[in-house]
């Protein structure tokens, strides 16, 4: 994982070598289309508040719960009590990112949606709120986590989602087979470069032209640039999109030639 000072470093570089984040200069329909319909559309959606009212909720819980690690750094599986608006400080997309994903979701209109890492269920209820016909199939490690979530999808009124809990090394090839086709997937659990490689790996065997796989933190350290870096190289993939905090990878046939875009958002 890069400090704070690295990652400020990178961000700065991406912010002043990225393209501008208005569609000016940008030669692809389909891109420009995402920058101007997805990235930088401000409408204040009336699913917004529900889900940032819980949000804050979530953020100021001080109960403790015991919590099992499967993620990044932990080479067992780790137990311990955190409170849980700590967990939700840490772990939880914030407005800006999660939003988007509603807009990807909204927009696109995925009818199965695959999220690798429920948390609290902030960024599954943006999802599942996008596109009420859509399914979130969505995988959490840690039980106790699992299960505010769970209530959280309830309080929220939400019946298009299913959630699965333990490591995700069993449950999303499990998953995967019982599923004809991802539509979506955002990828948002272990940070690591070989377990992403092999997320992406599995996802891409139920991928279709119009799929679009999301993964989070791809600056975060570097392998998961390297991870990243290996992703946009796959000759399945035919256009990415670098948001510095989220990569977005995309399979088209009608491009020719492989597109990478860094857009400034």
């Amino acid at each position: 994982m890069y400090t704070s000072f690295q990652l400020a470093k990178k961000y700065l570089q991406y912010y002043l070598t990225a393209s501008n984040g208005k569609g000016h200069g940008v030669h692809s329909p389909f891109v420009f289309n995402f920058i101007t319909k997805v990235l930088n559309d401000r409408t204040q959606y009336e699913e917004y508040n529900a889900i940032e009212l819980l949000r804050k909720k979530l953020l100021s819980d001080k109960n403790a719960i015991e919590v099992e690690d499967f993620g990044a750094g932990s080479s067992v599986i780790k137990s311990n009590q955190r409170l849980i608006g700590k967990i939700a400080v840490s772990s939880l997309k914030p407005k800006k990112y999660a939003q988007l994903l509603y807009r990807i979701a909204r927009y696109y209109q995925p009818s199965v949606i695959v999220e690798l890492g429920t948390s609290l269920g902030i960024t599954t209820a943006y999802l599942a709120q996008a596109n009420k016909k859509a399914h979130v199939y969505t995988l959490e490690g840690a039980r106790s986590i699992a299960a505010i979530a769970r209530s959280n999808f309830h309080t929220l009124s939400l019946s298009n989602v299913t959630i699965t809990e333990g490591n995700f090394s069993v449950t999303l090839p499990d998953l995967l087979q019982k599923l004809p086709v991802v539509d979506l997937a955002f990828v948002d659990g272990n940070h690591r470069k070989e377990p992403t490689l092999q997320y992406f790996q599995q996802l891409l065997l139920k991928t279709s032209p119009q799929s679009i796989l999301v993964f989070d933190d791809i600056h975060w350290s570097k392998e998961m640039e390297e991870a990243w870096e290996i992703i946009q190289q796959h000759p399945s993939v035919t256009l990415s999109i670098d948001l510095f905090f989220i990569g977005l990878v995309f399979f088209s046939p009608e491009y020719k030639v492989k597109q990478e875009f860094t857009i400034r958002y």
